[in-house]
């Protein structure tokens, strides 16, 4: 699976980047090829996805068994390589960071993302829930059933919400950074949560620019903790990487990932694949994700040849990777 946070580590706006050469990806779906001694629960031939600490973008990957899930019969490979990551941050931002409860608000940004399309089918198991979304005008057609409300990214959306909701709302999930940041804790009800789960407005052009990466943060307004108090808010920070690799709650994450394999197998919730792509067109791949044309989880699939139209127009979907969604082992 791509992610925005692959972009953030190819251009260096990450804590600590890892020495090169090296191979990114951060989650992917195959079949178990060889077992450590000690490895219960799992056989050669199981069809499986899994977290990976970077190493996921190979034809072969090694994680420890703590990070592997078996896949259901009816999900396929792609849908698989599309899960983990973009569910889990979902999942545990709405129930276990923010609380999520019948008829509570929720403001997403880049509701066309992976993450974005998670919170909203989330959102949807909950009765009651009014979802907020702002997204590129040009996804709005295919994605105008997922949320309540959706703007455009680039419109005044503090007013529209407020106008639509006069007390604002209280759950605000921001993959943006800068100067949404004082926007989303603005639109928060008293007891409301604002969560800050990723920066992309740091990711610009086409290499690291230390400046623009200091505008960014420049832009973010100081929160003021006695502010915080008076105004009954709540702010808080979410890295599933970071949980899952450098703090050890590998065992939470199994128990979320329990709960999210149950709703799919009841056809709550659903994967959106936006395509897939050759490991030789990840240049393009990633192209799309900067220029947010995905609606959805881009995918790289090993087996897949590359396809010239993609190759040459990185904002056009592949309807050939849509055809070949459905394979099997298509992502191994």
């Amino acid at each position: 699976g791509l992610n925005f946070i692959d972009l953030m580590v190819r251009q260096g706006n990450i804590d600590n980047p890892p020495k090169t050469p090296l191979v990114p990806g951060f989650e992917c779906s195959g079949i178990v090829e060889a077992l450590g001694d000690s490895v219960k629960g799992f056989e050669i031939g199981d069809r499986v996805m899994a977290f990976v600490n970077y190493n996921a973008w190979a034809e072969v990957v090694c994680t420890p068994v703590e990070f592997v899930y078996k896949i259901p019969d009816d999900m396929s490979f792609s849908e698989a390589a599309a899960f983990p990551m973009n569910f889990v941050t979902a999942y545990m931002m709405l129930f276990e960071v923010a609380n999520l409860r019948e008829g509570m608000s929720v403001l997403v940004h880049s509701a066309g993302g992976g993450v974005g399309q998670a919170v909203a089918q989330l959102c949807s198991t909950i009765p009651n829930v009014t979802v907020f979304g702002t997204a590129s005008s040009f996804k709005h057609e295919a994605i105008k059933d997922s949320v309540t409300h959706l703007f455009d990214r680039n419109a005044d959306y503090v007013q529209e919400v407020k106008r639509i909701s006069t007390d604002g709302v209280d759950i605000v999930l921001d993959c943006l950074c800068g100067e949404n940041t004082g926007k989303g804790l603005s639109l928060l009800k008293p007891l409301g949560t604002y969560i800050l789960y990723g920066s992309s407005n740091m990711v610009t052009g086409e290499t690291k620019s230390f400046f623009s990466f200091a505008k960014s943060w420049w832009q973010v307004e100081k929160v003021n903790p006695i502010k915080l108090y008076e105004e009954n808010k709540v702010i808080a920070g979410f890295s599933l990487l970071n949980l899952l690799f450098k703090q050890n709650r590998g065992g939470l994450i199994k128990g979320v990932m329990d709960k999210l394999l149950n709703l799919y197998t009841n056809k709550k919730i659903k994967p959106v694949v936006d395509s897939l792509w050759a490991l030789e067109e990840v240049k393009e791949a990633m192209q799309r994700i900067h220029d947010r044309g995905n609606i959805g989880k881009l995918i790289l699939d090993v087996e897949k040849a590359p396809t010239p139209l993609m190759a040459n127009d990185s904002t056009e979907t592949s309807e050939a990777g849509e055809e070949e969604e459905d394979h099997e082992g298509d992502n191994e």
